[in-house]
């Protein structure tokens, strides 16, 4: 067996090619982005290539790249402690645990550690079936929240399908989003009327008794950064509370300082039962998920045990890796400056790349969390790419991003704009004009103009 290292860009390429197995891809077709190294916002190859990381990777490194202060907490723990099992106390783990629940509200004190989103969403329909003894979780048609088997059925975007296998119990729904509703409405309020009458008569239909949860993404985020309208939140709060279903609020996406908040649902004034986190917990650098758990189905499992674990639950790396990342971004100022970064550079920017591009239909968003929909045709709203696929047209302005030298997050017809939390002014409209340069290539293909 070879003990060499592969230290040059077709060296890395061959090796991932002749051996890694590519999530969501067809193998043949993979060509990856080789990344060398990675400081800050920027990310860059072999060959030195610089990329500016409009992506966050997958809307997770929001302490940026590299950051001094998480890496040297790593490097200490490994010193000191590698791994643990979960049934064994451990100062780190405790230690993120008690800084994550100080930051929900006041009625959540415990924390269940996963290894990342997709099971810190199994464990949190567990809990709510288990408090409930109801079987069924309502989520909606926009919306990811994970790949394992529960996971991926509750989960709305065309991922589900090939995965599809009807597991008991969840039923879908139409959220809010007025761009395309579903509604027929023509004013926010309209929609969230709408929406919530909806939901209201869905839960009727299927049996209030039978529902055990409703899940939701705070903001949709893989399915385009669809901000919920004012009061639609409170409704679906009002709806639980009327009829004895949990509510689960997905932030593994929009937690953490994304928004400009420490989680979305505070934007919101609402209150769910169950939070689960990931990705921004500690920017991703150690694989870390998890569940906050409110004290009414905490202590359901007070006296009975509650039939879940992972042998890395609360892993001592990854949880030094939280707590060094918390720290930071309250010493640093890091949510307050995705906030600022939002309201001051990218909401005016892609408002006014808005009145410039005929191919944005409609910008989106909060804090560092925004998405631009690409369309065909304004009159017509038809999108740049299908739903569930890409198109040439896409193709080529993401290809014209990283010419551009910017790295981009797509997902069908839309661009996401979704930086590190840690980006300054001066990046921020770094990426924003190179953005801008792109889009005259999906401009391209408008029609109708």
């Amino acid at each position: 067996m070879s003990r060499s290292v592969a230290t040059t860009l077709n060296e890395v390429l061959g090796l991932d090619r002749a051996h890694v197995f590519h999530s969501w891809s067809a193998q043949a077709a993979v060509n990856p982005l080789v990344i060398a190294g990675a400081a800050g916002s920027e990310v860059w190859d072999h060959h030195g290539r610089r990329w500016l990381d409009f992506s966050s990777q997958l809307v997770n490194t929001n302490i940026g790249h590299q950051h001094p202060k998480v890496i040297a907490a790593i490097k200490e723990q490994a010193d000191r402690l590698c791994t643990i099992a979960p049934q064994h106390a451990n100062d780190r783990r405790g230690e993120a645990a008690h800084r994550i629940a100080a930051l929900a509200p006041p009625q959540f004190k415990k924390v269940f550690f996963t290894n990342g989103g997709a099971d810190a969403i199994e464990h949190a329909v567990r809990m709510a079936r288990l408090h409930t003894g109801r079987p069924k979780i309502l989520s909606s048609y926009r919306s990811y929240h994970g790949g394992t088997t529960t996971a991926v059925n509750l989960t709305g975007d065309p991922r589900r399908w090939p995965n599809d296998n009807a597991t008991s119990g969840i039923v879908h729904f139409f959220g809010p989003f007025l761009y395309r509703s579903h509604f027929h409405a023509t004013t926010t309020e309209e929609e969230r009327d709408r929406a919530l009458d909806h939901l209201d008569e869905l839960i009727c239909f299927e049996g209030p008794s039978t529902i055990a949860a409703i899940l939701l993404e705070s903001i949709p985020g893989t399915a385009g950064v669809l901000v919920p309208p004012p009061g639609y939140l409170q409704g679906v709060r009002e709806l639980c509370d009327r009829n004895g279903i949990v509510l689960i609020l997905d932030e593994v996406m929009t937690g953490f300082g994304r928004t400009g908040a420490w989680f979305a649902f505070q934007e919101f004034d609402v209150v769910p039962d169950l939070i689960t986190f990931a990705k921004g917990v500690n920017s991703g650098y150690v694989p870390l998920g998890g569940v906050i758990i409110s004290d009414p189905i905490s202590a359901t499992f007070d006296h009975r045990v509650f039939p879940g674990g992972l042998t890395y639950s609360g892993h001592p790396l990854a949880c030094a890796a939280a707590v060094a990342t918390i720290d930071a971004m309250y010493e640093e100022g890091i949510v307050d400056n995705a906030a600022k970064i939002g309201a001051t550079v990218l909401g005016p920017e892609l408002t006014a790349m808005a009145e410039r591009h005929p191919s944005i239909g409609e910008i989106r968003g909060l804090g560092v969390f925004w998405a631009l929909e690409l369309v065909a045709n304004r009159s017509t709203r038809e999108p740049l790419a299908p739903y569930g696929a890409s198109s040439p047209a896409m193709t080529a302005t993401i290809a014209a991003c990283r010419e551009g030298g910017l790295l981009p997050l797509a997902n069908h017809n839309r661009i996401h704009v979704v930086p590190p939390c840690t980006i300054d002014e001066g990046d921020a409209r770094r990426g924003l004009a190179m953005l801008d340069e792109a889009l005259y290539v999906a401009d391209e293909y408008v029609t109708g103009r």
